[in-house]
This record gives structure tokens, sequence and C-alpha cells, in this order.
């Protein structure tokens, strides 16, 4: 066995084939063309693999993310594709790869890693705990809109620039080029919803489907609301079938405008993440605190525990799942904290994460 390690550039059409064959062998396209940002050759070296006898036989692949919120600037690596060829499996591999991603996300500075899975158990032990927030709702009814004089189109022959003009505006976002945009308007089984004004601008976006995942989710989408409230009705309208829209928990106005429509906003959590450097996750927080006038928050690493609190109003967490919780929510109640502190926990937490779909891998 050779590895983990990063792929070479001659090994990139063998890593392709391999996750071809071990994650889409019934598509008529390449899972290359699903993560079209992660699975390319500039992002080779996170493309991490173990081979045996030349034989790429387990894969996962680090997509690095940029990510602009109203408190920080966070580095947050996604990990995804994690897979081991049937006749390996039971030999650590899986475990073995995943800890060198880790790895090499902390050696990139990432302060974050997060990926999406259903195997919580698995992902547990490495330090992984489900955390963040993530709304949805089924559309299963007509919506009320107002007359705005809308165009609706339904295809892929958008503008990338316009699309990254409405992108820009929302308050939780990676860092992304128009380029980028190009790529996933490109990703098979997307479908691209656009609402026009008389004047050909475009108002409101929405996509669904990535691939063979997220098929009846609307997954990305940008626009103020009451246009956006009308290209969902114009999406329903074209469907006949309801479908769930995937949304941020900071997206208040949005919510307030489906539940006026009688629609049940249903909470979940926006993925598993771990903590990968602490010191700089921690001094972005306070210092993000002391500009919204919290000047006495401790947030402390100590040998294997965390210090937390506000003044001398301090709990010791000994599980940085637990604190993974309380930082990006949903906050677990701390009952020794006094009510000044607790009050300040709330104006702070849960820092606002999301992750919109076409950068999810």
């Amino acid at each position: 066995m050779e590895g983990p390690r990063s792929t070479q550039n001659q090994e990139y059409s063998l890593v392709l084939e391999f996750l071809d064959r071990e994650l889409r062998p019934d598509t008529q396209w390449s899972i290359e063309a699903e993560y079209p940002t992660a699975l390319n050759p500039q992002n080779i070296h996170n493309m991490r693999i173990i081979t045996d006898a030349e034989k790429v036989v387990s894969h996962a692949v680090i997509k690095p993310l940029i990510l602009k919120t109203p408190t920080a600037i966070l580095k947050v690596a996604g990990i995804g594709s994690v897979v081991t060829d049937q006749n390996h499996r039971n030999q650590g591999l899986s475990s073995q790869i995943m800890e060198n991603c880790i790895e090499e996300a902390r050696r990139q500075d990432c302060d974050l890693a997060m990926l999406w899975t259903n195997l919580h158990d698995f992902y547990r032990k490495m330090g992984f705990e489900l955390a963040g927030s993530e709304l949805s709702t089924l559309i299963d009814r007509d919506l009320k809109t107002e007359s705005q004089g809308l165009r609706f189109v339904k295809g892929s022959q958008v503008s990338a620039e316009a699309i990254h003009r409405l992108y820009s505006q929302h308050t939780v976002t990676s860092f992304r080029s128009i380029e980028d945009i190009r790529k996933f308007v490109k990703i098979p089984q997307t479908q691209l919803y656009t609402a026009w004004d008389a004047q050909g601008q475009l108002l409101a976006y929405a996509a669904e489907g990535k691939g063979i995942d997220l098929t009846g989710y609307i997954h990305e989408w940008g626009g103020r609301v009451p246009a956006l409230i009308a290209l969902l009705q114009f999406i329903r309208s074209e469907k006949k079938a309801s479908f769930t829209l995937i949304l941020p928990q900071h997206s208040e106005n949005l919510v307030k405008k489906l539940q006026e429509n009688g629609l049940h906003i249903h909470h979940g959590y926006l993925g598993m993440l771990k903590i990968l450097n602490p010191d700089s996750l921690f001094s972005k927080i306070k210092r993000s605190a002391r500009n919204l006038g919290v000047s006495d928050i401790v947030l402390e690493k100590r040998g294997s525990e965390f210090i937390f609190g506000f003044g001398t109003d301090l709990v010791v967490i000994n599980d940085e799942r637990t604190l993974s919780q309380i930082l990006f929510g949903p906050v677990p109640e701390i009952v020794d904290f006094q009510a000044s502190a607790q009050k300040k926990l709330a104006q702070l937490f849960p820092l606002p994460l999301w992750i919109w779909g076409w950068d999810s891998i």
C-alpha cells in the first residue's frame, strides 16, 4: 500500500475512473461533471488517494472554501467523495484517508472541516459532529405572489455575471468566480429557473438538482423575496409537483413569507463539522465579539479542554464536538451560566454558517 497522498498529474484519469466505477456506475456522465470545482486538475493536490500495486483503492477530496459571513471570514474544508474499493474495505483505509484530509486541511490553515453523510457514528470517532442549521420546507401548494410583470425562464442559457451579481448579495457566501458559476450551471441534471423584469434584468434565480443528488430540491437561489416567491410559484406550476426548498436560518424575511403561505419549516443540521485550528477560529470569534460590544468573552483551548464564557462566568467543555454545536448551533443549554452571560451567549451564537448547494461536495 502507498499513501494516503495527493494524486499525481498522470494519475488523474485513473482516479476519475475509480470514482466513476465506485460512485457513479449507472450514469451517462463522469462524476467530474458533478463537482467541477473539486474534482479537477487545479485541485488535484487535494484529491487524496491510497494505492495498491499502482491501483487506486481509496479516495477523498478536499475543497477549501473561503466563507464570507457578517462576523468573520472563515476557511472551511469541504470533504467528499470518500470511498474505498469493495475488495479493500474493513482494513481502515477510509479512516486513514480521512485523517490525512484532516491533517492536510489543517496544514492549509482551514478553520473547520465539513462533510455531508449519513454515517454519523463513523465520523464522530474522528471528532466530527452534527452542527449548524439548515431549514427546509415542502412547496406543496400555490404561493401568494405580488403582480410584478415578471418573465420566467427555465434553462441554463443565463449570464454567469448576472447570477454572480445576485449571489454576491447573500450575507453568507463562499467566494466564487464567474467562471465557477459557468461550470456550475453545466452540471448534469441541473434545472435552472430565472425571473426577469421588463428591462431584461435578472431579479431571481433558483437551481434544482445536481447530478444524481438533490433532485426535487431547490438548493441554490438568489434575489429579493417578492421575486423569489414568484419564481417558486412558477417552478411549482412548471413542475406540476411538490419540491423542497433548502434555506439558511438567517433568511428571516423569506422564512416569514413562506410561513404566511401556510408552509411548515423543518429545522435540521447543516452537516458534520470539526474544528481544525482552534486558535485561529477563536481569535476571529473574539474579534467579532469585541466589535459587537462584548469584550469579556473567554474562548481558549487548554490541553484537551476548552474554557468558554464571559468574564469570570466560565465553563469547561471537554468535547470539541459539543463546542462545535455551541459555536454554530444548535446551542445547547449551559445551565451554569448566569443571566448576563446567557444574554451575551444568545447575542453572539450560533455563528452564521452556510454552504450553498453548488459548493457542497
